[in-house]
């Protein structure tokens, strides 16, 4: 009996049904368009990711790591000025994009998400967007534009070597392109340089000649700090002075259970973990705390394990 005779398809229906299957195949391969999460309630902060395929998505992030505005210290003008800004943008009023450059572990990115702990309620998202990623900011504007939701677009550590093709995307982003800003999101991030490009001492020498013969160093010069200008508002941060670095050390420690005079007692050994680490910021501030909290929970309960096994030697002899 011939396969014709036995198949309830014609020989055109099976060539049909193999076409569709191959172009499912094909279609599930190619990159798609950016979907939009079915609810943006699911979460208060999202990633932008990349999958093997090309395709990028949006995950929601569970666990957004607990701050508040009033456990940050020492940064109070900084403080400010972001919170200022981040409540006329979710009041709809008019706002700037946000560039915190400065000293590393001073609470660039831990001001951030205070502010988004802080305006959630208020309809405040964020979008994290890895730099590698940022050729694809225009599509992740036009999937949240129109929503009723404000939108900061997070950028961490951001900064570009020469010809990356995320510098422009972000230039077009924030101040540039044809299209018209979309009042519902703005771009926060968090820079060791002022200047998101590498400079040079050339760049400096108005007559040098570029190495590939730029007659107009001037304008390279430009160039340069062009993307930086186009962020309304600049925050910078400074490194922390010793006082200030043992305050956030106690305020840290206190918020983790220490009483005063232990607090006290820990200084000395605060200052030489910050010497070991070459800083004295508000990061190396908390990693000593939970450090010395976690320490101090260990020989507590050495202490009380010490005590029972001794209280059991007790009732034996007896």
């Amino acid at each position: 009996m011939t396969e014709s005779s036995t198949s309830p398809f014609s020989p055109l229906e099976r060539l049909v049904q193999r076409a569709e299957q191959l172009m499912q195949r094909i279609e599930s391969v190619l990159p798609q368009a950016l979907q939009a999460p079915a609810d943006w309630n699911d979460a208060i902060a999202w990633r932008y990711r990349k999958r093997a395929n090309g395709c990028g998505v949006l995950e929601p992030v569970r666990h957004v790591g607990p701050m508040s505005l009033s456990d940050l210290q020492n940064i109070d003008g900084q403080k400010e000025k972001i919170a200022r800004n981040t409540e006329q943008f979710v009041q709809g009023s008019t706002a700037n994009n946000v560039l915190l450059t400065g000293a590393r572990g001073t609470g660039k990115s831990s001001l951030i998400r205070a502010c988004l702990h802080a305006y959630a309620p208020q309809g405040l998202r964020l979008i994290e967007v890895d730099k590698a990623d940022l050729t694809d900011l225009p599509d992740i504007v036009d999937v949240v534009a129109g929503r009723p939701e404000k939108f900061i677009i997070y950028c961490d550590d951001l900064s570009f070597e020469e010809g990356e093709p995320g510098y422009k995307a972000m230039k077009s982003i924030l101040d540039g392109s044809v299209s018209a800003a979309t009042p519902n999101v703005l771009v926060y991030a968090t820079s060791n340089r002022r200047h998101l490009l590498p400079e040079y001492m050339t760049d400096n020498l108005a007559q040098q000649k570029g190495e590939n013969g730029e007659i107009h160093p001037g304008e390279v010069v430009e160039e340069k700090i062009s993307l930086s200008e186009r962020f309304g508002l600049w925050v910078s941060f400074y490194p922390f002075s010793q006082d200030e670095y043992l305050r956030v050390v106690g305020q840290w420690l206190s918020a983790l259970g220490a009483p005063e005079a232990d607090i006290q007692a820990a200084r000395p050994e605060a200052l030489v973990w910050a010497l070991e680490r070459g800083s004295r910021s508000g990061r190396v501030a908390h990693q000593f705390a939970r450090d010395w909290a976690g320490r101090s929970e260990r020989q507590v309960q050495t202490r009380q394990q010490i005590a029972d096994v001794a209280d059991l030697g007790e009732e034996a002899q007896d």
